[in-house]
């Protein structure tokens, strides 16, 4: 069997309705092969930088033709080592990481297996998964508390939101810290002392500003820090993380396990979240959370996808992970994920269930995914030297 030709599909997830989700469209990759069989993966994206991610998988799509899909290993090597010449970036990682699961999916319809199967079965029928995307809008306390709520009433027994208002600084004032901690708090009470509350940072603050919080939300007993620092320190997240009692995270902006190995060696996370769209795929996640084993060190994977192969990917590279801890379900992609598979998935009392299709699992449906063409969105609006105080 050989690969002969390698589609991609750039969807703005409101389709037809005004106004784009989460200010990002999503790339979804077809690989079809001499013998009819087809997979399908998914790129992690940015907005700006999407059609990029896309360019850079048409490149890559140029040496798979007549390539055996299940030399995956090999692929994803040769890329960095000669396509790439051993310079990797954001963008090629995410246009190889949807190349990698698509290859993953045929290999697994191929022996009428899911693909957990071929990287050494399940350890467990079912995923925890935590929302995120629930509190977009929310200004107040009170509303943040509001939208927690409903969230909780639907089951999820975990929430992450990133509770800090306006730009990301590293320097922030006490008022934007106040805010923070005003707003955790409020979620605190609203949910109860039994979920989980993830508290995201986004790579915001400077270790001074990340430690000072952290002791301020402490009390609310989050979950766990996420990216309370820029990620490219490694040495400056391990300077926080020995100041604070909270579970510091990072690895959504790590690529490929190169990345990961400082954080490791200087005991710098105490839980890993690379994204299988953008890290390097399937096998790469796995290889990572490998890595983070003996370092008695958990994963979570990111998920800043859509809610179906994307998300597909992640389940079936975690499934066999015995570190794993939980993973990322964006409630605000649920809607248009439905609308563009042959047969949706449900979160069931904060779990996915482990599907048992051959393969990822999961089909998506061409006809809607050319209903939601792509659209570029309205410029970011960048501050001006006067206007910052």
């Amino acid at each position: 069997m050989k690969i002969t030709a390698l589609k991609t599909f750039l969807v703005n997830p409101s389709g037809h309705r005004a106004g784009m989700i989460g200010g990002k469209n999503w790339l979804f990759i077809k690989l079809e092969t001499d013998e009819g069989l087809v997979g399908w993966g998914e790129c992690y994206t940015q907005l700006d930088r999407d059609r990029t991610i896309e360019q850079h998988a048409h490149d890559l799509g140029r040496y798979l033709v007549g390539r055996d899909p299940f030399a995956i290993k090999h692929f994803c090597q040769m890329v960095y080592d000669d396509f790439a010449g051993r310079r990797g970036s954001m963008d090629l990682y995410c246009a190889l990481s949807g190349i990698e699961q698509a290859m993953w999916d045929i290999a697994g319809k191929a022996v009428g297996q899911p693909v957990y199967n071929l990287l050494g079965g399940p350890c467990r029928n079912a995923l925890r998964v935590y929302a995120n995307g629930w509190y977009g809008g929310a200004k107040t306390p009170e509303e943040h508390a509001e939208r927690a709520l409903a969230m909780v009433e639907r089951g999820f027994t975990a929430l992450k939101f990133d509770p800090f208002p306006g730009l990301w600084r590293l320097y922030v004032d006490k008022e934007v810290e106040r805010a923070a901690e005003a707003n955790v708090r409020a979620v605190r009470e609203a949910v109860g002392p039994d979920v989980d509350i993830l508290v995201e940072v986004h790579r915001r603050l400077s270790p001074m500003n990340a430690v000072r919080v952290a002791h301020m939300l402490e009390p609310y007993k989050p979950f766990w820090y996420e990216e309370p620092v820029p990620a490219e320190n490694v040495p400056a997240l391990a300077e926080v993380r020995g100041q604070i009692d909270i579970p510091v995270v990072t690895g959504e902006a790590l690529y490929t396990k190169r990345d990961f190995r400082e954080v490791l060696e200087l005991r710098a996370a105490d839980i890993l979240n690379p994204d299988v769209c953008n890290c390097g795929g399937i096998l790469e996640l796995r290889e990572i959370a490998a890595m983070a084993e003996p370092y008695y060190v958990a994963m979570s994977p990111h998920n800043y996808n859509s809610t179906t192969m994307g998300l597909a990917a992640t389940i079936h590279a975690a499934a066999g992970m015995p570190n794993f801890l939980i993973t990322e379900y964006f409630v605000n992609f649920e809607q248009t994920g439905r609308e563009i598979v042959a047969e949706p998935w449900e979160v069931v009392d904060g779990y996915l269930p482990l599907p048992t299709a051959p393969g990822l699992g999961m089909e998506l449906v061409e006809e809607e995914l050319l209903r939601r063409p792509y659209e570029q969105a309205a410029p970011r609006a960048l501050p001006r030297f006067f206007e910052e105080r």
